[in-house]
């Protein structure tokens, strides 16, 4: 039972909009790059988790606070009277281990020890289940999901599930007799309801609307869709085709993630789609989506409240 699906970070999600519109300065290309992969790691778990049983509860991107600290579960499991912390690495490549130190190879470039960022979320969690009135054991492990993952000096007892070990380790798991009881339940809502939107501490770049390249980039290879026919643009380069509807709203999407405190009117997204469509379709578009306000030029577009 997944009480908590997972969706790409905030951060990432403006980065990936930022990269298509500019070129990001190389530290926050690598950041993009570091997201990207580390969230194509913990969908490639989510879809391992996909046959669990239903008693199982899953929790996907807790970003919770715990003593005025705030940390982040990948993936927690609730399965009985225990709760499993998984932290998901997408790590490629050869790694060491040495006088516990994490090192990359061949470069021996040292990296942050997974383990120390588990075992705080750990205590972190555990302070906050404290809080909410649960006192449940906690199994915490690091989970390696890339194949192409390799770890050497790596001691017998380490917390960690490897790539070759990753299939009899869920199999094991799935068959642990567990029930789903209105306890458990209660506990996923109320971490749910403890989950904040947003990290406080996001790293955002600077950047303006004038360096922005406007334009429809295709959702798929993120090149700019040029070519308007009844009603679909279609992508020169890999020939996905799209409904022009569906374009301008996600288009409106992505002005709205990047520009937060802009108002949206026809004029603001005609521009931001680059004269691809003409201001009478982006008025049809928005006026069938979102709440107009105010009258003539004056006027702009706010989201429907359900």
């Amino acid at each position: 039972m997944n009480n908590r699906p997972r969706f790409e970070s905030r951060e990432l999600e403006l980065l990936r909009i930022l990269s298509r519109r500019l070129e990001l300065p190389l530290k926050e290309e690598n950041q993009y790059l570091f997201l990207q992969k580390g969230f194509e790691g913990e969908l490639h778990f989510d879809r391992e988790l996909q046959n669990f049983p239903d008693s199982f509860i899953i929790l996907n991107d807790l970003l919770l606070e715990s003593s005025n600290t705030h940390f982040q579960i990948d993936t927690l499991l609730i399965a009985g009277s225990t709760l499993f912390v998984f932290e998901v690495k997408n790590y490629e490549g050869d790694y060491c281990i040495e006088n516990e130190r994490w090192y990359s190879l061949p470069s021996k470039i040292e990296i942050k020890n997974p383990l120390l960022q588990l075992q705080r979320c750990e205590t972190l969690l555990r302070a906050l289940l404290k809080e909410l009135g649960f006192h449940l054991p906690i199994k915490s492990h690091l989970i390696f999901i890339n194949p192409g993952f390799q770890l050497y000096q790596a001691p017998l007892n380490i917390p960690a599930v490897f790539p070759p070990q990753l299939k009899r380790f869920l199999e094991k798991l799935k068959n642990t007799p567990n029930v789903t009881t209105s306890r458990n339940m209660k506990l996923a809502e109320q971490l749910n309801a403890r989950c904040l939107k947003e990290n406080p501490y996001m790293r955002k770049p600077e950047y303006n609307y004038t360096q922005l390249r406007k334009g429809v980039p295709c959702d798929s290879c993120s090149s700019f869709l040029t070519s308007l026919t009844q009603g679909y643009l279609t992508c020169g380069e890999c020939g996905l085709k799209e409904k022009a509807d569906t374009a301008i709203i996600r288009c409106v999407n992505e002005y709205k993630v990047l520009f937060p405190d802009r108002k949206i009117t026809t004029k603001t997204i005609v521009d931001w789609c680059g004269g691809a469509f003409s201001e009478k379709t982006v008025r049809r578009v928005l006026s069938r989506k979102y709440i107009i306000q105010g009258h003539g030029k004056y006027s702009y577009y706010t989201e429907q409240q359900n």
